[in-house]
Parts: structure tokens; sequence; C-alpha cells
């Protein structure tokens, strides 16, 4: 539990040391540029805790549901970020959405309701997916887009392994680990809206 613990707050905190706006600065014109991008500390920690809440609170069956909801959300709304849509506060909606997902993990105990925890997702990704659109030119969103939706779909897959090994290793404290991992998420979104 120790380790585990000391993992995580060591993940934390190497991702904020990153910088705190990762939808500036950086290319968007080629596939590596894209498979490069999620890893920026906003879009890393939501994709890891949609795939941990997506094995916590989701029936077995429908585990993939969330990652799925997730990435098909994020497509359309990259594609309308693409052709011009928007919001005000589009970075700040990004950083709350991160902190959204902590308290998902939070709660993961007495987890929404299924339909609802989905609809959550889908309006993060949204946003997520608004930023991308956004910022990509007008050529060379295609190698971008795939870029970036190939590593979203490895780091819930990385978030559905840290979810089952949770669910293993702990097996009666998982909803310990669960709010601690939630409540380091939670800090860190917090952490990025207020560097905004």
């Amino acid at each position: 539990m120790k380790l585990i613990a000391q993992s995580l707050i060591a993940t934390a905190l190497s991702t904020l040391a990153l910088a705190a706006q990762a939808h500036t600065g950086h290319g968007t014109e080629s596939l590596m540029e894209g498979l490069v991008h999620p890893f920026g500390p906003d879009h890393l920690l939501a994709m890891v805790a949609v795939g941990v809440w997506s094995v916590s609170a989701l029936p077995a069956a429908k585990a993939w549901q969330g990652p799925a909801t997730f990435l098909l959300a994020l497509i359309v709304s990259a594609t309308l970020g693409m052709l011009g849509v928007g919001v005000p506060y589009l970075e700040h909606g990004v950083a709350l959405s991160v902190m959204l997902f902590g308290l998902m993990l939070i709660t993961a105990r007495r987890p929404l309701p299924p339909a609802l925890g989905l609809g959550l997702i889908a309006m993060a990704a949204a946003l997520h997916g608004l930023a991308h659109g956004s910022e990509t030119p007008d050529t060379g969103f295609a190698g971008y887009a795939i870029g970036f939706l190939i590593t979203t779909a490895a780091l819930h897959v990385g978030g559905v392994g840290i979810g089952l090994t949770i669910q293993r290793i702990l097996a009666e404290r998982r909803h310990v680990a669960l709010g601690g991992l939630g409540t380091a998420v939670g800090v860190a979104g917090a952490y990025l809206f207020t560097q905004l």
C-alpha cells in the first residue's frame, strides 16, 4: 500500500512539474506531434482517470464504455474545433475536467449512474477535443488527430491497468486507494486551473 501511495504521489508531482497549458506552444501538423501531445498534464491525468474510473465504477463487461465514450466525443469535438467552433474559457474548462475526474474517482465507492458518468466523460472529452481541434492548421489535421487518438487510447488502457491492479492487490482497501488517487488528480487539476 505504501509503495502504491508513493508511486501515485511521485506521478502527481512529476506531472505538475510540466507546463500547465498543454494546448499552446507546440506543433500540430504531424503524427509524431499528435502522439506526443497527450502527455501534457491535463490530458494525461484525464485519460488515466477515465480508465481507472471505468473499471472501478462500471460493470466489468461494460468497462470499455468509458474510454470509448471519451474517444468518440474527442473525435467529434476536435472536428468541430477545427471548423471554428469554440467556447469561452476553454482551457479553464479542460482544467476543471481534470478536477471532475478526480471527484469521480473519490466517489467511486458509490458510483454515479452509468449514464450520468458517461455523460460527464463525454462533456469533458468535448472540451479536450475542442482544444485539440482549435489549434490545428488547415493542413496536417489527419496525422495529428490519428497520433493523439492512438496515445489517448493507450493512456486509457494504462488507466484500466492501474484500476485492475488496485482491485487485485488492494481488494478491500481499493476505495482508499481510489480516494487517494482521486484526491491527487483533483489537486493537480486545481493547480492547473490556477496557472491559467
